[in-house]
């Protein structure tokens, strides 16, 4: 009788474990939900300081759409922009296909059905003092399985090593929280964020992350990142420096920089090619990342000894900043 009643309870666990687990599909939709909110909170963030407002642009293509809300001429951010684009059941190109299937191990075929969201954010400020702040989480689902993916780093023109280094300790808290490993994070960022031609570092780096299986943890680890975005940049670097004042030159360094930035989009980044890659690109969207003045100048050195070396031997080699 014992034997009989511990099997019965052994199977009521079991069934209400596979009648509580969530699916990939409900995974998928609880992730599209929660970019909604998250859009909404981080824009509300920033117009409590602002003067400029974000434009609001929703769009439909396809069995895409999304909602692009872009600021410019800020006291703050002189460009930046906070999308969010979702795409349902759609066919998987050759090209797609085949970039899934490397990175991820298993064998896609071309005309699967795919869906895809994302959240994305790029904040390209006015004062050279105060880093450019990029950041992103990202679903996709195909074949009944789902992943999630994202990041946030940062691309400061001066180094002020505190801020760089608490907010790389609030990456790798984070990652801690739900498991998630923040080294391995951190060194995909470094090596992805990287120009090889120039044989240097878009930035000071931070965290990024593909192919996470969605899980329930998993998906509060991308709900908690975007908790982060704001607490993490706007208060302690944003907010804190943007009315220090500046010399021109260090307005020319910050534009000279933004012009690596530039090359990094259109020559590497793979959210670009993605992005390009349809019959019918939303070009203005994909490109809207870009920062809104850059400079490049013949065979620009940096003087010895001054803070844009020091910026520089770190782009050279990263640095672990998180204790």
């Amino acid at each position: 009788m014992f034997i009989f009643i511990l099997f019965v309870f052994l199977f009521i666990l079991q069934a209400e474990a596979l009648t509580t687990s969530p699916t990939s599909s409900t995974l998928f939709d609880d992730f599209c939900s929660s970019i909604d909110g998250h859009q909404d909170a981080i824009i509300s963030a920033i117009c409590e300081h602002e003067t400029a407002e974000f434009s609001r642009d929703p769009w439909q293509s396809g069995k895409a759409s999304g909602l692009t809300r872009v600021i410019s001429d800020g006291v703050m951010i002189e460009k930046g922009a906070v999308s969010k684009s979702i795409i349902r059941d759609a066919p998987l190109s050759v090209e797609r296909a085949a970039t899934i299937s490397s990175r991820t191990g298993r064998t896609f075929s071309p005309g699967s059905t795919y869906s895809a969201a994302a959240l994305s954010l790029v904040l390209h400020t006015r004062s050279p003092l105060v880093p450019t702040f990029r950041s992103d989480v990202r679903a996709f689902s195909v074949d009944g399985d789902t992943w999630f993916g994202g990041g946030a780093d940062l691309t400061p023109y001066y180094l002020y090593d505190d801020e760089i280094q608490a907010f790389h300790q609030t990456m790798k808290e984070l990652c801690e929280a739900h498991g998630q490993d923040y080294l391995s994070h951190k060194k995909s960022c470094d090596e992805y964020f990287y120009l090889p031609s120039r044989e240097e570092h878009r930035g000071t780096g931070g965290i990024f992350f593909d192919d996470v299986a969605a899980t329930r943890e998993s998906l509060a680890f991308v709900d908690g990142l975007c908790k982060a975005w704001m607490p993490s940049w706007l208060g302690p670097m944003c907010l804190k420096r943007k009315d220090e004042p500046y010399s021109e030159e260090q307005k020319d360094w910050q534009l000279i920089r933004r012009g690596r930035y530039l090359e990094f989009n259109l020559l590497y980044d793979r959210g670009v090619k993605f992005g390009l890659a349809g019959a019918n690109p939303r070009v203005e969207g994909v490109l809207v990342s870009a920062p809104p003045l850059v400079r490049w100048v013949y065979n620009h050195e940096v003087q010895k000894g001054s803070e844009e070396e020091r910026l520089m031997e770190v782009l050279k080699k990263p640095k672990d900043w998180a204790v």
